[in-house]
């Protein structure tokens, strides 16, 4: 599945995978390794949810998020779900997700502002990219956010801008780990055609740049919320992945109870190959 893709060929591939009996860990490590994907769900149906499990080619992991998105799509593609509220059983927690036509939802943990990155640190920052301070747009400043995963926030003036950045891997490595951040997400306004265009990079975590991110964008929702440029309810749209060639569509929400807030992130997925494995 190319998962937070609105056509193939986008988003960030995932496997996924429904078998018709149980499979051993041996067998679902076998499973990933053939597949090569960043990670490969294994998808059960239980009653009151969905059991799901998660391999990459080297191991098993807790949670993935566009595992999880593209697991969904393709349980409502092929008619095993409708659209409603499920339960995902994860080894990391119990999710609660949403399926609304196309577009499948996950909650993000509680948004959190970790702090402001002081204007004499831009021209690292910047510099990191091959850009000036100059290029954040007046009125804002690179944040440190998360909603799961701190990431740092960097505004940059239009997308012309956002597109020219040549990463420094590693500086932008010495400084993710001097601010304690999984990486870098480097954003401009969207004008009519999204609410905003992304480029995200971890190379702290050898990912030079990532096609599609939901924890990020999660981040840069209650981000924009808190520059009064996202309104709760409404839904966004973030355009990542060109610098990749591989265009990819984020959603999200932002939900406001009294004085809390909560980002969900969601997306749609597409289904690149359909393969019957005989083990």
């Amino acid at each position: 599945m190319d998962a937070f893709a609105a056509e193939l060929f986008g988003g960030n591939q995932a496997g996924v995978v429904l078998p018709d009996r149980e499979l051993s860990d041996q067998e679902m490590q076998q499973i990933a390794g053939e597949f090569k994907h960043s990670e490969t769900a294994f998808v059960r149906m239980e009653p009151g949810g969905v059991a799901l499990r998660y391999f990459t080619p080297a191991g098993e992991v807790d949670l993935c998020g566009h595992a999880t998105i593209a697991s969904f799509a393709m349980l409502y593609q092929t008619g095993r779900i409708g659209e409603g509220v499920f339960i995902a059983h994860t080894r990391a927690a119990q999710l609660q997700i949403q399926v609304r036509g196309e577009t499948v939802w996950m909650d993000m943990a509680p948004p959190q502002l970790l702090g402001t990155i002081e204007e004499k640190e831009w021209q690292a920052l910047y510099g990191a990219y091959g850009l000036r301070p100059e290029h954040c747009p007046q009125g804002f400043a690179p944040k440190i956010v998360s909603t799961g995963l701190a990431d740092i926030m960097m505004p940059v003036l239009n997308h012309e801008v956002l597109m020219s950045a040549v990463q420094d891997e590693r500086a932008v490595t010495e400084l993710s780990r001097h601010y304690d951040v999984t990486g870098v997400h480097m954003f401009c306004p969207g004008g009519e055609a999204c609410t905003a265009y992304c480029s995200n990079y971890a190379p702290r975590y050898d990912i030079p740049e990532e096609c599609a991110t939901g924890t990020s964008n999660g981040a840069l929702t209650y981000y924009l919320y808190l520059q009064g440029l996202v309104k709760p309810e409404e839904e966004n749209i973030f355009l990542q992945g060109e610098h990749m060639n591989r265009p990819s569509e984020i959603r999200s929400r932002l939900v406001r109870d009294g004085q809390s807030v909560k980002v969900l992130v969601g997306g749609r997925a597409v289904m690149s190959m359909h393969v019957d494995l005989k083990i």
